[in-house]
């Protein structure tokens, strides 16, 4: 875990059910087991108007038990790009009284909460539980590309092949954690790479 010290590190809680109107789900893969594990302690109905969006991953799991919940809607999405149309437009006609509960990876949190705090959705109408990869989207401080899925210290920037140490600093604004070179001064001095966030 990070150092309590880096205050830019988002921190994650636990879903539990608010009282509203309409309740949008947003979650990738092993995020889904929090919403089923959610539902175990909400009131009966409550699952009744919701909206749950979900990207499956690769092996689609999950599906079924979200389905069993009932909600009014589950859009399945190949990715969190394909999604952000749906979701935006969502967020865009939202009332009052909307809560947003945004589990799974911290890529697919960081970036729903963007799109949420850009319509104007109160920050506290937002909960956030994460589950499963601890793969970090880094956003590199050279030339600004954005690499995703880094589970690997340093990482290679996609875009300009840079090494780049992945820091712990987070950037809500961009919903990246933050790359910078670390041979600028030796391009020679390749450090070993190693898996660290799985």
């Amino acid at each position: 875990m990070a150092a309590k010290s880096i205050i830019s590190r988002p921190v994650y809680g636990t879903l539990s059910p608010q009282p509203g109107k309409h309740h949008l789900f947003v979650a990738d893969a092993e995020g889904a087991l929090a919403i089923t594990e959610m539902a175990e302690r909400v009131p009966a109905g409550f699952f009744d108007g919701a909206e749950i969006v979900f990207i499956p991953g690769r092996d689609g799991r999950h599906i079924a038990a979200l389905e069993a919940l009932k909600p009014a809607t589950v859009h399945e999405a190949p990715s969190f790009a394909s999604l952000l149309p749906r979701l935006r437009q969502t967020l865009a006609n939202a009332h009052m009284g909307l809560r947003l509960y945004l589990s799974g990876t911290e890529g697919l949190i960081g970036q729903a909460m963007q799109a949420a705090l850009e319509a104007g959705i109160d920050h506290t109408s937002i909960q956030t539980e994460h589950r499963g990869s601890l793969a970090r989207r880094m956003q590199c401080v050279h030339c600004k590309g954005i690499t995703e899925n880094v589970t690997t210290q340093p990482a290679t920037c996609a875009h300009c092949g840079l090494l780049l140490l992945v820091r712990d600093h987070y950037s809500r604004r961009i919903a990246a954690f933050q790359g910078v070179c670390i041979n600028a001064e030796d391009r020679t001095e390749i450090p070993p790479m190693e898996e660290i966030f799985r």
